[in-house]
């Protein structure tokens, strides 16, 4: 039986499973999920162990503090996740693939009847997933990229939970904290079939969550060197943003045909890119962009939406409830009871009258 649980888990919630599945992906699913709790070991036995180095030692130790913050004061579940620690020796936890039209910016699906559809599709070794993208149709946008974390929505708390990897665990404080927090409220509210309620909520839970940290539990520096990061990563969300607005104008005008959507689309890329590189001289040749903005096509624009669509109405759903965690949470529960259209329609008429 918990055999059993555990490839459903890992098959449901690495990145979904399409509707005919061969069984290479079941177990690579499998596999590489097991192979990640195997190397797990609690975060005292790395920091008794004399061969644990001094900084990983220091960053263990900060994220059981942030693990503490997310249940006293973020009221995030206090379960066994992220109370151990892996080194995966790779950089990233999975690689997912994501997928889209060449006029449009929904994502294609893969459908798991226990996580239902998802707008993306996971694999343990990049060169997996790089196969796999290379043989989706022909006429489809097609991303791989690497993913930190992922959570398993604490189907996994009974094998010891979703552990600290190393993929992640030397981030910047105000960016562990990030993604503690965002992978930690999956655990809370999951809606199925829906990627864009599930991801707007929980990267509205880690942004609230970390402006509390810094201001409560961290220190001048980490905060200095958050707000830089933040004032950047929010102008190019925000330059995002513009660019699918332009494009879903272009992509839903009726009077345009294939042809000249696509020739347009293609000025909208062209400013896009001119418009980032004005940004990027703004921020004096800062450019950990640049892969991203290279690669950037309707799979990753659609992929990054997901992530943004709906927080202002998250964020003022949180206003609404008192700024108060639990009684945000429970609002956020009876949304996710909703029809996806009735919900999505809620949060956006929040975020118009904040």
């Amino acid at each position: 039986m918990r055999a059993a649980a555990l490839l459903l888990a890992a098959t449901a919630l690495v990145s979904g499973c399409a509707r005919t599945q061969g069984l290479g992906y079941y177990w690579q699913s499998l596999s590489g999920h097991v192979d990640l709790m195997w190397r797990a070991r609690p975060i005292d036995d790395w920091l008794a162990d004399a061969g644990t180095p001094g900084p990983l030692k220091d960053r263990l130790l900060l994220a059981q503090r942030l693990r503490a913050f997310a249940v006293s004061e973020l009221g995030l579940p206090d379960n066994a996740s992220y109370h151990r620690y892996a080194d995966l020796g790779r950089n990233a936890a999975v690689y997912n693939v994501v997928a889209a039209p060449a006029l449009s910016l929904s994502l294609q699906t893969w459908c798991f009847p226990v996580a239902g559809c998802v707008g993306y599709r996971g694999y343990y070794r990049e060169a997996d997933a790089r196969a796999f993208a290379a043989g989706l149709d022909r006429g489809l946008e097609v991303a791989v990229y690497p993913v930190p974390a992922y959570s398993t929505l604490g189907w996994m708390n009974w094998a010891g939970g979703d552990p600290l990897l190393n993929t992640f665990i030397r981030q910047p404080e105000g960016e562990l904290a990030r993604l503690l927090f965002h992978e930690l409220a999956h655990q809370v509210v999951y809606a199925k079939d829906d990627t864009t309620f599930n991801e707007s909520f929980a990267t509205a839970v880690e942004r609230l969550g970390v402006q509390r940290w810094l201001a409560q539990a961290s220190t001048p520096g980490a905060r200095v060197a958050y707000e830089a990061f933040d004032q950047r990563r929010r102008a190019f969300r925000a330059l995002t943003a513009s660019v699918r607005a332009r494009l879903q104008a272009v992509y839903g005008d009726a009077s345009l045909d294939d042809a000249a959507k696509l020739e347009r689309k293609a000025r909208v890329m062209a400013d896009f890119r001119r418009e980032y590189e004005a940004l990027k001289a703004f921020w004096g040749g800062f450019a950990a962009y640049d892969p991203w903005v290279a690669r950037a096509n309707n799979a990753l624009l659609g992929a990054q939406g997901a992530y943004d669509q709906l927080v202002p109405g998250f964020e003022a759903l949180f206003a609404r409830e008192g700024r108060d965690f639990a009684r945000f949470y429970d609002a956020v529960r009876t949304l996710a009871a909703l029809p996806q259209a009735e919900r999505h329609q809620r949060l956006q008429a929040l975020a118009i009258t904040r």
